[in-house]
């Protein structure tokens, strides 16, 4: 009798734990390979395991790779940081044949695009926030090899943004305006164009992103052209190397949604409303990005620094019982 209790209790004090596990069980995360991406997926199976008792694994990502996986396959569970124009009809096709979900925004203000100014000047000039300031002080922007000329840096060569920057380029007319379209080689080559301005305090005009280490670093304005946004235009001419007469738009945010199975969404309605909650700014993963470069940061460890020196952000993800577990855990 006395064995028969004993292990009557032990199955008994196993069933919440079983049944909280069950609720959730084995998830798989996307871990895409670069650093915005990796740090949001370690936040991910942080939190998931800690707080909603998954079982969280990370599987190595990218973009078309993963996404045909999780419409055909099934898997991974979670893709966290999915920027979705880039496989949008499959990823709506996905959608309405029950197999993919949107679960939310990944960057609340999605990802931006623009040509950029250094602040300091904008300072002294609020004029060079706009198009028709950078071109009418052109003398600031001087060119690396002819000092007659102005510079602006575009996109390396073989990017999808130089085929959109270059077109810009045309569509303002710079070139007859007295700037050159410089192509920095790489994307070290652009990021490094920007770093060596600001070491000097001197002029910078060129396209950047973000969210990116270098807007993290570096306070830069994007420059406004004065046109707003021209989906249409920019979807079928200003990305188009085979656009004869581009006009001038902004670039419109680009969207990066979390991706989930439908199974997964279907059973795991907790954290479908963790994932549909969790959402960056641009400026906080700047800074996140630039903090990682800094210290020489995996995906794991900035996570970990986040969830540690960050609680006023990922806490309004969660309720306050996850929010405690997490804690704990950390």
């Amino acid at each position: 009798m006395k064995k028969l209790l004993t292990t009557s209790c032990l199955l008994l004090s196993a069933l919440p734990v079983a049944g909280f596990a069950a609720e959730c069980g084995k998830v798989t995360i996307a871990d895409m390979n670069w650093n915005s991406a990796s740090l949001i997926a370690n936040v991910d199976r942080f939190i998931l395991d800690e707080g909603y008792g998954c079982d969280a694994e990370l599987v190595p990502g990218d973009t078309m790779p993963t996404g045909t996986s999780m419409i055909e396959k099934g898997e991974p569970d979670i893709a966290p940081e999915f920027w979705s124009n880039s496989l949008k009809a499959a990823l709506d096709r996905g959608v309405e044949e029950g197999r993919l979900r949107y679960a939310g925004k990944s960057l609340s203000d999605g990802g931006e695009e623009g040509f950029w100014v250094p602040k300091y000047l904008v300072d002294k000039d609020p004029s060079l926030a706009t198009i028709e300031g950078v071109i009418a002080n052109r003398e600031l922007f001087k060119h690396p090899e002819d000092p007659s000329k102005s510079a602006f840096y575009g996109c390396p060569a073989g990017w999808n943004c130089q085929i959109s920057s270059g077109n810009l380029f045309n569509a303002m007319d710079l070139g007859d305006k007295g700037f050159e379209l410089i192509d920095p080689g790489s994307g070290a080559g652009l990021s490094g164009s920007i770093a060596k301005a600001y070491e000097r305090g001197e002029g910078w005009f060129g396209y950047y992103w973000a969210p990116t280490a270098v807007l993290g670093k570096y306070e830069m304005v994007k420059v406004d052209f004065g046109s707003g946004i021209d989906e249409k235009e920019f979807k079928s001419c200003t990305t188009s190397a085979d656009c004869l007469e581009p006009k001038v738009t902004m670039y419109p945010p680009s969207a990066v949604d979390t991706i989930v199975t439908e199974s997964f969404a279907n059973s795991n309605e907790d954290a479908m409303n963790y994932l549909s909650n969790r959402s960056f700014t641009n400026a906080q993963l700047n800074s996140l990005l630039a903090w990682m470069e800094d210290n020489q940061a995996d995906g794991e460890i900035a996570a970990l620094h986040f969830l540690e020196n960050y609680p006023q952000i990922w806490t309004t993800w969660v309720s306050p019982e996850v929010a405690d577990k997490v804690k704990s855990a950390l």
